[in-house]
Parts: structure tokens; C-alpha cells; sequence
């Protein structure tokens, strides 16, 4: 049975080798992180906190789905040990000190959502400071933000170990997301364009497809060295495209490694 922890008092009498952080509405893509976690220890812990200093406006705060009967129901069916749900005031007792997420977190999400990022790296760092984990999970579907909670950890020498888990995608292609939810069935259609752009061997041809779907509105497009988030070169060895956009004013995100790596 799946232990629901809301205090910081109850949270400290135990220790989790293992942390998925998540900000809920829980479906098969997280679960594949807690799995995997499974593998590491048999003590993780899942956390379903909507961070309200990573998102740009009040109104999308708002829309982003609370379910946390569901969550406790497929964090149990994974394997977590435990949930940890706490309020704001328990994440954020004092006065809040953002952690930056330099130049890297101006770019391409960055660049679309002013702070989103410092927002992203200050929870996870207070959920870190809370939970004191040996592992921490993080899917690559947020591939921007994976990078910078690698840098944060290795900038700030935490004892952490970040471990990335690879996108679950539904049967038809496109990455999951709590967001999917608000999509409806005409948004979803108009969505699968973006794992079909990715499925291209290049840019120009990824545009190519994207511009045949109307009702996909394009944000960024770009090919990025995973080793430094910069433009991705001739020599570059890792290399990854990464796009996100809207689809009836759901932003969605994916993102596919390149080259004969992918």
C-alpha cells in the first residue's frame, strides 16, 4: 500500500534512495520513470507538487490538471514506495531565493517563458534539500530542462545522481504529456504532426512537414549539441532536434535524437 505524505515532519522519518518528481495528472510515461527507479532501490519516492514559479501565467496555473486520487492509484500500480504531496507553504516556508538558470535557460523554452526555468531548478532543488535522494529521474522530453538540472547539480556538487529516461510515446506517436489531456480530438490530430517532423532526417525537411498542418503553430525548430545546448555543428557528435508549439493554445513539447546515434 502506498504511503501519502504531506508534512516535512513525516517525510524526514524516512529515506528514499530514489526521487521521481512530478507535477501530477500522472499517466504511463511517469510511471516509466518510477519503474525505472524501481531497478535503482527498492525505496522511491514520488513527489506531485505544480510548482507556481515555473509557469508563465496565472490562467495556464489554473488549467494544469490536479488528480492526485488518480496519481496515488498509478504511482502504487509502478512500484513507488511513497507519494509526497506537500502545499506551497511546506516547498516554500521563507522567502523564496531563485537559483538561475543562466545563459543556457534564455534560450528556446527559455526564451518563450521568462523564468520558467529558474522556477523549474528552485523546486527541484528545495525538493532535493527535502528528500535527500541517492537518484533523482527525469524523462527527456523536457530535454532543456534535463540538461540544466544536470549543470545545477554539477555547478552546486550535490550527492545526486541525475538518471534520464527515455519518452514514452502513445501508439500513435505523440510524447506523452499531462497536457494531452486538454487536447481534443481534432487537437490531437493536428498534434501528431510534431513526432511526424521528427521522424525527417533534417531541418529543412522537418519544416517542410510542419507546414502542412494549419492548425500546429510553430514556436522553435533547432538542432542543439546535447553536450553544450549550443547549435549543433558538423562535428558535433551528440546531436538532437528539439521543437515545441501550440496546438489550440496547448504548448507540447518533443524533441528526437539525430545522426546514426538516434
Amino acid at each position: 500500500m502506498i504511503e501519502l505524505i504531506n508534512s516535512e515532519q513525516d517525510l524526514a522519518r524516512q529515506k528514499f534512495e530514489v526521487l521521481v518528481p512530478t507535477m501530477g495528472a500522472l499517466h504511463a510515461g511517469h510511471q516509466s520513470l518510477i519503474k525505472l527507479g524501481k531497478t535503482l532501490s527498492d525505496s522511491v519516492l514520488t513527489t506531485v507538487f505544480v510548482n507556481p514559479l515555473q509557469f508563465e501565467s496565472k490562467d495556464d496555473l489554473a488549467k494544469y490538471p490536479k488528480t492526485l486520487d488518480h496519481d496515488l492509484k498509478l504511482a502504487e500500480q509502478a512500484g513507488a514506495t511513497a507519494l509526497f504531496a506537500p502545499t506551497v507553504e511546506v516547498v516554500y516556508p521563507t522567502q523564496i531565493t531563485k537559483i538561475s538558470a543562466g545563459a543556457v535557460g534564455d534560450l528556446y523554452e527559455g526564451s518563450s517563458r521568462a523564468g520558467h526555468f529558474a522556477g523549474v531548478l528552485t523546486v527541484v532543488k528545495r525538493l532535493f534539500d527535502l528528500t535527500k535522494p541517492k537518484y533523482a529521474i527525469f524523462g527527456e522530453k523536457d530535454f532543456q530542462q534535463l540538461f540544466l538540472i544536470k549543470e545545477m547539480v554539477q555547478r552546486l556538487a550535490l550527492p545526486i545522481e541525475i538518471i534520464a529516461a527515455p519518452i514514452i510515446r502513445e501508439p500513435d506517436g505523440l510524447a506523452m504529456s499531462s497536457r494531452n489531456v486538454r487536447l481534443t480530438e481534432a487537437d490531437r490530430k493536428s498534434a501528431l504532426i510534431i513526432s511526424k517532423a521528427l521522424q525527417q532526417s533534417n531541418l529543412e525537411e522537418m519544416h517542410k512537414v510542419l507546414a502542412t498542418e494549419p492548425g500546429f503553430k510553430l514556436d522553435y525548430l533547432a538542432e542543439i549539441d546535447e553536450q553544450n545546448f549550443g547549435p549543433a555543428g558538423s562535428d558535433t557528435q551528440y546531436r538532437r532536434a528539439i521543437i515545441a508549439g501550440w496546438v489550440n493554445g496547448v504548448r507540447l513539447l518533443d524533441n528526437k535524437r539525430m545522426g546514426s546515434d538516434a
